[in-house]
């Protein structure tokens, strides 16, 4: 049965005020254009401990102009008659979001999604809390004193969730106006006017520093710039473990423990870790008599007392260093001794030298098929090929690449590196751009090594003594090397 309208439906034609309101607890409201209407919505006051009245409850004023202009226009039935359809006057809803409304009170539309959701009192000695909605107001008149406790409760217990805010935060955070140590930054506390810039590097830059005492300081020489830009790239950090690079070469001669040599002194004089040299020529290498200083023990030493090595100590009595910080383990040089170094020997050394060291440079033999060959090229990091400025030096260097590329190392032969040593005064006999030119077509980077008397008289070699080319090539060849670890790093 539709409910019975009010008796002056002349007064009231235009708002359409409902005589009863039995029927809106299971009606739900539309809204359309053109009508206006007034609804008595009935509202639970008393609630039990079973009612959950934070999922239920709708307040009136978080019910903004932009939610009833996306509420769905609901047809239903009421009570088998056409659908009742109801519409909220612009003016209510425009003053409701102006001005928010009591807690007690709800707009048309907070009191229509109150009707599809609330539930029904559960008992008949619940106090009912009426909310009207008028064509220009947007407040309604006050509910009962225990309406206004109720809703004042549950609106104090229930947690906006506007208002809750989870953040992950260290500790020094929680604080605005504290800082951390970790701001007090160099760059940030000293005065660029004051800082104490490095003594110059170059002759005529040193003199104008000194003579003007100390307060013209031009700065660092072009060749001091790209000595420190070579040592910045030498001394690039290498992750992981320790990196096995050996030099080869096939022919004697060449200056391939020279080459070693320089290479160890270049990368241990600008890198903060440890680099040892390794002379695995079985057939009596020279390594150890180009740095100079012996400490009277070889490999063999290293291999009979590998069980005792527990610390750097240990084997730091076995090594000898020179002043660059460059670690050698010289060959056994004993003409008594029957049994060469072979590939268990390398191999037990290797595993010593990997817990100490980063960089493990190998002076390798002549006979590239000898089984110490084998054991090296497993641990292999990457190669470094020398080769001399002569016809035969320079093919034998080529077919030892042609070698390595049949024998599983075609991936290593890319990446590897030429030395071209020069180990005549005067112009080479060959031209050196073709070798150049040769090698880059099958290796990744070639070196010229030029040449210097200092290395040529065989004595011990001294970093220091050497001339600034030598030098720098030696650098340029620590930094390639150092590039190429780190670059098969980054693929594995």
């Amino acid at each position: 049965m539709a409910p019975e309208r009010n008796e002056n439906e002349g007064e009231n034609a235009d708002n359409g005020v409902l005589a009863t309101t039995d029927g809106t607890e299971t009606t739900g409201i539309g809204i359309v254009e053109g009508a206006t209407a007034q609804v008595e919505v009935t509202l639970p006051t008393a609630f039990d401990e079973e009612d959950d009245f934070d999922d239920d409850v709708v307040r009136g004023e978080d019910v903004t102009l932009v939610q009833l202009e996306q509420l769905p226009a609901e047809r239903d039935e009421v009570r088998g008659e056409a659908p009742a359809t109801t519409a909220v006057p612009v003016a209510s809803v425009s003053a409701a979001s102006a001005e928010p409304a009591p807690k007690a009170s709800v707009s048309a539309a907070a009191s229509a999604a109150a009707a599809k959701t609330a539930p029904a009192p559960k008992t008949a000695a619940a106090a009912q809390a009426s909310s009207s909605v008028a064509s220009t107001s947007a407040t309604a008149p006050a509910a009962s004193d225990a309406s206004r406790a109720e809703l004042d409760h549950h609106e104090r217990v229930r947690p906006r969730t506007s208002e809750i805010t989870l953040q992950s935060r260290r500790l020094g955070d929680f604080e605005v106006d504290r800082e951390s140590s970790d701001l007090l930054t160099a760059d940030r506390l000293l005065d660029p006017a004051h800082v104490v810039r490095p003594e110059p590097e170059g002759a005529w830059r040193h003199l104008v520093y000194t003579l003007s005492g100390r307060r013209i300081n031009l700065g660092d020489s072009k060749r001091a710039r790209a000595r420190k830009q070579l040592e910045d790239r030498i001394a690039a950090p290498l992750s992981g473990g320790a990196r096995f690079v050996p030099v080869l070469s096939r022919k004697g001669g060449v200056g391939k423990t020279t080459v070693t040599t320089l290479l160890g002194m270049a990368l241990a004089d600008a890198r903060e870790d440890r680099i040892i040299a390794v002379d695995a020529n079985p057939d009596r290498g020279t390594l150890a008599e180009r740095v100079g200083r012996t400490s009277g023990k070889t490999v063999r030493d290293l291999v009979r007392a590998r069980g005792d090595v527990h610390g750097f100590n240990d084997i730091s009595q076995i090594v000898a260093r020179d002043h660059t910080r460059l670690d050698v383990l010289a060959s056994d040089a004993d003409p008594h001794v029957s049994e060469a170094f072979s590939d268990a020997d390398y191999r037990d050394v290797a595993e010593v030298a990997a817990h100490f060291y980063s960089v493990v440079l190998t002076d390798t033999g002549t006979g590239i098929v000898h089984s110490v060959m084998e054991a090296t090229l497993e641990h292999a990091d990457e190669l470094v090929i020398v080769a001399g400025l002569s016809i035969d030096e320079a093919r034998l260097a080529s077919e030892t690449l042609t070698w390595l590329e049949s024998n599983g190392y075609a991936e290593r032969v890319r990446s590897a590196v030429v030395v071209l040593n020069t180990s005549r005064p005067g112009a080479a006999l060959v031209r050196a751009d073709e070798l150049d030119a040769h090698f880059r077509s099958r290796v990744r980077a070639v070196v010229r090594l030029p040449y210097d008397p200092h290395i040529a008289s065989g004595s011990a070699i001294s970093f220091r003594d050497l001339q600034p080319e030598t030098r720098d090539a030696a650098r340029e060849l620590a930094a390639i090397v150092v590039e190429g670890l780190r670059a098969s790093s980054v693929a594995a």
